[in-house]
């Protein structure tokens, strides 16, 4: 299934895809549905709500399909962000593709290697972006703007200290993720990710979540991101180091993860600053994000 947040009459409203392509307002259809019990006036209520809250989803699902709630049926829709405003700092993981790792070598002549375990920053949630919208760059800061096109999971059931076997019992589902960076700012604070990859407009999201049921195996997709239709990234989220139990795993070590948490899981080679010569993104670039079996993620470059 697949989940987004629509933009209705200014405010922000969960929507599930039907099978005609249309979006049902959750909220509107369960209101009216006296059967109907469900929090539903955000993705992250539904996902707090967990298997019940689905369960009401799909029901209202079938009656819409049916021909009922015809009035929560929105056909043209502009969709937000899955997650708007997120509740707490996106958690991100670097140096997940070995052929990253290996370019990024080359490119600042040094030798990081594969660590021992994951690696792991996080991009504020003013960083966040919808489809469609503008990834801002603020030229008196950073003139290296670079992109890294991403796997994102979505944490469903709360936990801490998950095993391996256990971690996709708490997945809610995946979406797309634009770690876009500032190089030159990460170099200029000492390699550290935070503040270069932390700029407002620096996160675009989307277009939606799609749930875990729809994924049978997350590590057996395409990756790609392409700039004004030039390909510039082409991989596989089989050749990640870490997994994404493995991920869940580490990442959950005295560390509770909540509903509707965000891990965005690394980027495979064809990053701009290992190019010869450097490619950067300037205002009115188009940055196009495939992942199969989830979508595209689409934004535009400006200045802010």
């Amino acid at each position: 299934m697949r989940l987004a947040t629509l933009l209705i009459g200014g405010k922000p409203a969960a929507a599930a895809q039907m099978a005609s392509g249309a979006w049902l307002n959750i909220a509107q259809a369960a209101a009216a549905d006296p059967q109907t019990t469900v929090e539903a006036d955000s993705l992250q209520s539904l996902i707090q709500g967990g298997d019940a809250a689905m369960a009401a989803v799909v029901a209202l699902m079938a009656q819409a399909d049916s021909g009922q709630h015809a009035d929560a049926v929105v056909s043209d829709a502009v969709l937000m962000a899955p997650i708007p405003y997120p509740r707490k700092n996106i958690f991100c993981v670097g140096r997940n593709y070995a052929e990253h790792i290996a370019e990024g070598e080359k490119a600042q002549n040094i030798k990081v290697g594969v660590t021992e375990h994951p690696v792991f920053f996080t991009k504020p949630p003013t960083s966040v972006v919808a489809p469609d919208g503008d990834v801002l760059i603020f030229p008196t800061v950073s003139q290296d703007i670079d992109y890294e096109v991403e796997l994102a999971v979505i944490i469903g059931k709360p936990g801490r200290n998950i095993a391996k076997a256990d971690a996709f019992d708490h997945v809610f589902g995946y979406t797309i993720l634009n770690d876009i960076t500032a190089r030159d700012v990460q170099r200029r604070h000492g390699g550290q990710y935070f503040k270069g990859k932390g700029f407002d407009g620096s996160c675009p999201i989307g277009p939606w979540i799609v749930t875990k049921d729809a994924i049978k195996d997350p590590h057996d997709l395409s990756i790609r991101l392409s700039v004004n239709g030039q390909q510039r990234q082409n991989g596989k989220t089989a050749d990640m180091i870490f997994d994404v139990p493995t991920l869940i795993a580490s990442l959950s070590e005295g560390l509770t993860l909540e509903p509707g948490d965000i891990i965005a899981t690394g980027t495979p080679s064809g990053v701009g600053y290992a190019m010869d010569p450097p490619q950067f993104l300037k205002a009115g670039d188009q940055v196009v994000c495939d992942v199969s079996q989830i979508g595209q993620l689409a934004n535009t470059v400006r200045n802010a």
